[in-house]
């Protein structure tokens, strides 16, 4: 074989060139400029149900702090007390485990949500969406249009233009620090964190978060909007794996739409070989992330569907018929199927196994806190003395006794201890706590001198039993395992 010369060899050079974004001026522009979006107001059906919800959320969020219940407030994460109130329910920080399934409930119902419909949640009820409605609600009102905020925006300041700025820019801060208020206001008793912004006294913690949750709100729901939907949230990005060729997207009916056009209202599409699109654009000017539907399924679509409301304006308008871009799946799509046949698909086997699994769920953590014992109790070996000899050559072993009362009731208890022949209390026999009080009480057993010479040297297994005697119309049995140790 014979060596070739190295001049005749040629290296392959893959080149690096500059990219064609450049300044005025030449030179290079490394990072691609953002584009203001300036969202055309909508109407229509689902324009309307998702006011609904933007209503329907905030009434909770904003009016649940003020909901009184059983004398105090009705949902309450009092940190400073270390009690959590869910309405009738009283939790301690050992029950934060229901707190914790709770969440992974409704972390559940949004995968099922998203496998049924993809991403209806972040197109309707997504505080993220939610907000953005509002601060451009109060945008158009003080701003105008889309074409108004557009010439406003490109205009010299005027009084006009620093008016109308400056009126939105006060509304957005008031409605941040409504929003931080009412969140701190879940943690710290609303009515105590009133009277204190009366008198400007608030505590240094409050101070913090209601202003870094305004903050939040202001910078996000003003500024950054899709932003947070486009690169911060991450549900767009893991939704692919929830999703198949039969959940629920918003789709545009390509085969009916192109080739798209203009043409006036009476022209017939097929004979300008046209289909029903006719390129206004109304549906990239309503997307609130300013994508364009037609070019299919994108993570960027938030499933708002401020699409098909314009699109069936324009199509009412045109007199076709309505849908061009509508709720449908990739497979319904691509075989032309039907609504009866496309919610048969909808609602396959594995959706209905997600739904089964997701009822079981709830039946169980529903039934753990319908059967939850109304107190608790611990038992807690004094670590100072494991055992001692007191008067007549007795054992007495001593505990403390760790009770909570978990109802906003008063509780009246009789202990009583389970083991060898002889043994007995020495302490309260009996105790009463106030409604969601804990107590620690001190507790000591004796053996007689006789039983305990017999088992010496052993360790035994006991049990106290706690009954609660008030309310009586409902007597509560509960038993717990401790140790009683008798010294050679």
């Amino acid at each position: 074989m014979a060596l070739r010369h190295p001049s005749d060899m040629v290296k392959k050079i893959i080149p690096i060139l500059p990219v064609a974004n450049t300044f005025d001026d030449g030179s290079l522009l490394l990072i691609e400029p953002k584009n203001k979006i300036y969202v055309r107001a909508v109407t229509g059906w689902f324009a309307a149900w998702r006011w609904v919800l933007v209503w329907a959320t905030q009434l909770v969020f904003y009016g649940l702090p003020w909901l009184p219940w059983n004398e105090r407030q009705a949902v309450l994460f009092d940190l400073g007390t270390q009690r959590f109130y869910l309405f009738g329910l009283a939790l301690y920080p050992q029950d934060l485990i229901y707190l914790a399934v709770l969440l992974m409930l409704a972390a559940l119902l949004l995968f099922f949500v998203t496998a049924v419909a993809g991403r209806v949640w972040c197109g309707f009820a997504c505080p993220q969406t939610v907000y953005t409605e509002m601060f451009l609600w109060v945008e158009r009102h003080l701003e105008g249009s889309h074409h108004a905020r557009k010439r406003l925006d490109a205009s010299g300041w005027t009084v006009e233009k620093i008016a109308r700025k400056g009126g939105k820019q006060a509304v957005w801060l008031l409605l941040s620090l409504w929003t931080g208020f009412t969140f701190v206001g879940y943690f710290t008793p609303i009515q105590t964190l009133w009277d204190a912004a009366l008198t400007l006294s608030w505590g240094p913690w409050e101070s913090f978060w209601i202003g870094f949750y305004g903050l939040a709100t202001y910078v996000n729901a003003g500024y950054l909007r899709e932003q947070m939907c486009k690169h911060a949230c991450p549900y767009g990005r893991f939704q692919g794996a929830m999703m198949d060729r039969d959940t629920l997207i918003i789709g545009y009916d390509e085969a009916r739409g192109e080739a798209r056009g203009s043409r006036g209202r009476n022209a017939e599409p097929k004979a300008l070989g046209l289909g029903d699109c006719i390129d206004c654009r109304l549906c990239v000017q309503v997307c609130p992330t300013g994508i364009d539907i037609r070019d299919g399924l994108q993570s960027n679509c938030i499933g708002c569907a401020a699409c098909i409301d314009v699109c069936d304006s324009v199509m009412e308008q045109m007199q076709y018929p309505q849908g061009l871009i509508r709720y449908t799946t990739q497979n319904g799509l691509a075989q032309g199927w039907d609504k009866p046949t496309l919610l048969k698909r909808v609602l396959r086997k594995r959706v209905l196994v997600y739904a089964a699994l997701l009822l079981a769920a709830v039946l169980a953590f529903v039934a753990s806190v319908g059967l939850r014992s109304p107190f608790r109790f611990d038992v807690v070996r004094d670590r100072g003395v494991l055992a001692r000899v007191v008067n007549d050559g007795a054992v007495e072993n001593v505990y403390r006794l760790h009770v909570m009362n978990a109802t906003e009731e008063v509780q009246r208890y009789r202990v009583a201890v389970l083991g060898p022949a002889g043994l007995a209390l020495i302490g309260p026999v009996e105790l009463s706590l106030d409604p969601v009080e804990a107590k620690t009480v001190p507790l000591g057993l004796q053996l007689p001198y006789a039983t305990a010479s017999a088992l010496a040297g052993q360790t035994l297994v006991i049990q106290l039993e706690m009954t609660r005697i008030e309310p009586e119309d409902a007597l509560v049995r509960v038993l717990e395992k401790t140790t009683f140790h008798v010294p050679l």
